[in-house]
């Protein structure tokens, strides 16, 4: 009896954050304020979580940090408060408990994994604008990390080691592994949203002889190909925003030259970007890419649109097979 007494007295300090960040106990004034509902006959707690974007912070002991959420309502100063506490929280244990259409629950034993869990959980799907030029299909991330053939699995791994902090051996990875020429490095900072040229792999021919080394220092929008430079940005951003790996099949109607009047070319190429952190408030994106297909479409919008339209009957998709 005794030890199942002592179980029933674990202590519990319950708090709950509101959608703009303030932290306030269960059934306090300040809590009923919140809420807008001065006598609650419900759940008044679970009403909060799963409508108003409350995330609930349970400490259970001196060991467990249970945290409850509906990360489609959790506004970010919310999202930030909780983080900033899990730093401070002292314990070595973390269950995520999360609504999404039901209750679904993660362990972790790493406050650096929960804090960006916790922001991978919160932060929207980024759905590219729609266009006929470019079509991108998300690939399973955990499917690259099984497959040991896969070229990108290095680096994929050493994020995931070092927590996403970049570091030289980025750099000596990539060479060891062939996949520096087909490399990019792009800086994202948060208060300069514009994604930056860091570093431009000399494998990334159609730039052209020089761009590689000229563009160093320019805007990611601005490419040869402006309109594929500016659909291609904004993924730079979602990944820097997120601080989540994406892998993707992307399918792109690229003009060559600056001029209107020349043909553009279809590529098939895989994709991986991983954003890394840095010293600095810049977050560094890696864009390691691998072209599977290319054809070359002559002056026809329409031909292009048709390719990218039904890319598995295209004659890019030929090409991949026979490469």
């Amino acid at each position: 009896m005794g030890s199942r007494e002592a179980e029933g007295k674990v202590n519990r300090l319950t708090m709950l954050v509101t959608s703009n960040g303030e932290w306030v106990l269960p059934d306090s004034e300040e809590f009923l304020r919140a809420l807008g509902d001065e006598n609650p006959d419900y759940d008044s707690v679970g009403f909060a979580i799963k409508n108003l974007g409350f995330i609930k912070y349970e400490l259970v002991g001196q060991s467990i940090v249970e945290i409850d959420l509906n990360p489609r309502n959790v506004e970010f100063p919310a999202l930030l408060a909780v983080q900033q506490q899990i730093l401070t929280a002292g314990v070595n244990l973390f269950r995520i408990r999360y609504f999404d259409n039901s209750w679904h629950s993660e362990i972790s034993s790493s406050s650096e994994h929960t804090i960006g869990r916790l922001s991978e959980l919160c932060t929207p799907v980024f759905a590219p604008p729609p266009t006929e030029k470019f079509i991108v299909e998300p690939i399973d991330y955990s499917k690259l990390l099984e497959d040991e053939g896969n070229q990108f699995r290095p680096l994929a791994q050493k994020w995931r080691i070092s927590f996403g902090h970049f570091d030289p051996n980025v750099i000596a990875l990539a060479m060891n592994n062939q996949l520096l020429s087909r490399m990019m490095i792009v800086g994202v900072k948060p208060r300069q949203e514009d994604p930056i040229f860091r570093f431009i792999g000399d494998g990334h021919r159609w730039f052209g002889n020089s761009y590689h080394v000229n563009a160093i220092g320019e805007k990611v929008e601005h490419q040869p190909d402006h309109e594929y430079g500016s659909w291609v940005s904004e993924f730079y951003k979602a990944v820097a925003r997120s601080g989540q790996p994406r892998y993707d099949l992307v399918t792109a109607a690229l003009r060559y030259e600056e001029e209107d009047g020349k043909p553009r070319r279809t590529v098939r190429y895989e994709r991986l970007l991983l954003p890394w952190k840095t010293p600095s408030d810049e977050t560094l994106v890696t864009l390691c890419s691998k072209v599977v297909g290319c054809s070359n479409m002559g002056g026809s919008e329409s031909a292009v649109a048709r390719s990218l339209a039904d890319p598995e009957n295209s004659e890019v998709i030929k090409l991949a097979r026979s490469s």
